[in-house]
């Protein structure tokens, strides 16, 4: 296991494995009421730039129910809103806390915070990733499928951060991935280039329905990411064609599984009658959020 959760590419498909066993063993103990203080008297710092509802939450619970403590610091609340750099941000709050979580608009600044301080620090999102996400998305798929390899993993959508996640998650864990994108919106090209060197199988097309045909899972992410408000009605326009609905539904395998990582804008990217309807698995998926980040904290501080 690593010292750092910066991209899903720091993890081995062991580490994935063991993380989500360990995230599956404290799911079923919280059912049954049973708790832990392995992470008594240590503190987690949340680091916000960009807002969040699951994120946050399911840090904060998940540092609270192993012992813990979470504090969170809104950029324009701290020291960075002012000017000062984040290299001397990490150096203070590694005296002070036992690790760091990020959600930021620059991928540069998680990497920054962990070369510059000393504990561990997770990306809660940046610009190029989001790792933790597409955590929970395997503990879900493996919850409701038994199993990775051969799965058809299909992307309806931007190209963004999180299908950048999905891609090398994919190729770790065997199962092959379909984007579905208008032209310009494709996901990067160094981490699809990455995901291949890890012996995925990406494939990038425009045309959703052929992505959907017999996928086992269909996945998408809001249009208009925080940081693209400016281009709203120009995304809308050249992502109506890529919404998952009934349609695409007809068209992958009959127990097909639907994601999304939340919020979810119903009319635009997915109807309410997918994302409510029984192929979704969208709030087991944030749910397991919690589970695994309490998985990954313990990994990392225990």
């Amino acid at each position: 296991m690593p010292s750092h959760l910066l991209s899903i590419a720091d993890l081995s498909y062991s580490d994935i494995i063991n993380l989500l066993d360990t995230a599956s063993d404290l799911k079923e103990k919280r059912k049954r009421g049973k708790t832990t203080d392995e992470l008594k008297n240590k503190t987690l710092a949340m680091l916000f730039e960009k807002s969040s509802t699951r994120t946050r939450i399911s840090f904060e619970v998940a540092m609270t129910e192993l012992g813990g403590h979470a504090i969170y610091l809104n950029y324009k609340d701290v020291q960075l809103g002012r000017g000062e750099s984040v290299a001397d941000t990490a150096r203070v709050m590694s005296r002070y806390v036992h690790a760091i979580m990020a959600r930021v608009y620059k991928h540069e600044t998680v990497i920054e915070l962990s070369e510059k301080g000393n504990v561990p620090v997770i990306n809660g999102l940046s610009d190029l990733e989001h790792p933790c996400q597409l955590l929970a998305d395997l503990l879900t798929i493996r919850e409701y499928k038994g199993k990775f390899k051969g799965l058809n993993f299909a992307w309806i959508g931007d190209g963004n951060n999180v299908c950048n996640s999905a891609m090398l998650a994919c190729a770790i864990a065997g199962m092959k991935m379909t984007v579905a994108c208008p032209p310009g919106y494709e996901p990067d090209v160094n981490i699809m280039n990455k995901a291949k060197e890890l012996g995925g199988t990406v494939n990038i097309i425009r045309d959703p329905l052929k992505a959907a045909k017999n996928a086992d899972i269909l996945s998408t992410d809001v249009w208009v990411s925080m940081g693209d408000e400016e281009e709203y009605d120009q995304r809308l326009r050249y992502f109506k064609p890529y919404q998952i609905n009934s349609k695409l539904l007809e068209l992958a395998k009959r127990d097909v599984m639907v994601l999304h990582c939340l919020p979810a804008h119903r009319g635009e990217e997915i109807t309410g009658e997918v994302v409510d309807g029984p192929n979704s698995a969208v709030f087991d998926q944030a749910e397991n959020r919690l589970h695994i980040q309490k998985a990954l904290l313990l990994k990392l501080l225990a």
